[in-house]
């Protein structure tokens, strides 16, 4: 990987250039100094006024400093037509995934390795993040604020009615599903109408059916799918035998509202569908649990990604004035409140959320059980999510993986992805 003049800059190292600049600006005496504008390019649309308002706290904070908030529907699209126009905002929240990968390698983010923002993370989610993608060797080109994991979300009382244990290998997981279906109980809720919610099971199923250096050699050329994925595209549609009878006629937000409802025992979904379910029924029980994907409870691992990672623009004017914003964003406080309020995980050692949904996978976060999400390694240009649905529908594995090795293969010659290798574990 070769990395830009760009991507080899550090933010931090900057500082001393901003601080001789305040200096000399300061020298003016008598002359009142305007607040130094900072963008704030902000992607969670359900985190609007959580965001707005730490805006403002930071502004009280730093009366020399103005941040305005540019909350976007549709993140990816907008920032890359910022990009066009060689606007980069100064400080951005983005989903830690495949594009940012790409935007990272490609030296449009700042490097954080070092930095004070960084100090405190777990180190596990600051591997993530850098696996994604790197303007330059060793650089972090975001700090993560918050996790989510997706496992398996379960009904409490259900359990406990029909005397259901929590799976704990992949054979009590089948065992589980088909004890509820003997009861009369759907296993799990299926919500293929949204595709991308195929993705979440089969998340946790690849990296423990597959090779640890799987994503390094398929980025290589050095495997496929079709060689890789056949165990675990079976499994996933093992798990889809066992939803209510037409999955793909019902989309997440009538899913979750069924499970709500109490009409399935399980959902295949992780931490991040808990305040759409709670807003259904605020007092149901939800349980959790990392999906085992194979018979050795030792080989499951959570599959926990970067939800909200805070970066800088590299080229950012404000280097100073977006530091200190970055390290106020990152106080411990900040990010336990946001976990609470929006159901995820803290990204800070020693954090951790106390939410009875989050019970049952926060041990594998303790220990460093996690693996990154594997769709995280896609970019947009691979339609992951409608092959999927596709094969899920029609159950024809062979071509599944067929049309996604020729689609990341033709995504691959088209360009340079520039993410470099990266393992799943």
């Amino acid at each position: 990987m070769t990395a830009s003049p760009v991507g080899r800059r550090s933010l931090f190292r900057w500082t001393g250039l901003a601080a001789c600049g305040l200096l000399l600006t300061g020298c003016s005496a008598g002359e009142a100094q305007q607040p130094t504008t900072i963008t704030f390019f902000q992607f969670k649309g359900e985190a609007v006024a959580y965001f707005e308002d730490l805006a403002r706290q930071f502004e009280a904070q730093n009366p020399d400093v103005r941040v305005v908030v540019d909350n976007v529907p549709d993140p990816e699209t907008a920032l890359r037509t910022r990009l066009v126009k060689e606007d980069v905002p100064d400080v951005l929240t983005l989903n830690a995934n495949g594009t940012f990968g790409e935007l990272a390698s490609a030296g449009v983010f700042a490097d954080f390795a070092g930095s004070a923002a960084l100090e405190d993370v777990n180190p596990a989610y600051a591997q993530i993040v850098q696996e994604l993608g790197a303007g330059s060797e060793g650089a972090v080109n975001g700090v993560p604020f918050a996790a989510n994991a997706a496992g398996v979300l379960y009904n409490e009382e259900l359990f406990a009615e029909y005397g259901v244990a929590v799976p704990q290998t992949w054979d009590e997981l089948i065992a589980a599903a088909r004890t509820f279906e003997d009861r009369g109980v759907t296993p799990f809720y299926g919500t293929l109408a949204d595709a991308w919610t195929g993705q979440a099971p089969l998340a946790p199923i690849v990296p423990q059916t597959t090779p640890e250096d799987f994503w390094e050699q398929r980025f290589a050329g050095e495997t496929t799918f079709q060689e890789e994925w056949p165990e675990a595209a079976g499994k996933l549609a093992e798990l889809f035998e066992h939803t209510q009878p037409d999955p793909v006629a019902t989309g997440y937000e009538d899913g979750t509202a069924a499970f709500a409802r109490g009409e399935s025992a399980m959902l295949l979904l992780g931490n991040y569908a808990v305040p759409q379910i709670r807003s259904f029924e605020p007092d149901f029980t939800i349980g959790s649990f990392a999906l085992p994907a194979t018979n050795d409870p030792a080989q499951t691992v959570l599959v926990s990604g970067v939800d909200v990672v805070i970066t800088a623009g590299a080229d950012t004017e404000h280097p100073e004035e977006v530091r200190r914003f970055v390290e106020f964003l990152m106080q411990p406080q900040v990010v336990q409140d946001y976990a609470e309020e929006q159901t995820a995980v803290p990204t800070l050692e020693g954090l951790s959320n106390d939410d009875p949904a989050l019970t049952g996978i926060q041990p594998y976060i303790d220990q460093e059980r996690i693996v990154g999400f594997f769709d995280h390694q896609f970019i947009p240009a691979v339609p992951l999510g409608p092959l999927l649905q596709q094969y899920l529908i029609d159950g024809d594995q062979e071509a599944f993986l067929a049309s996604l090795d020729e689609s990341w293969d033709e995504v691959a010659t088209r360009r340079s992805w520039g993410l470099g290798a990266v393992e799943s574990r």
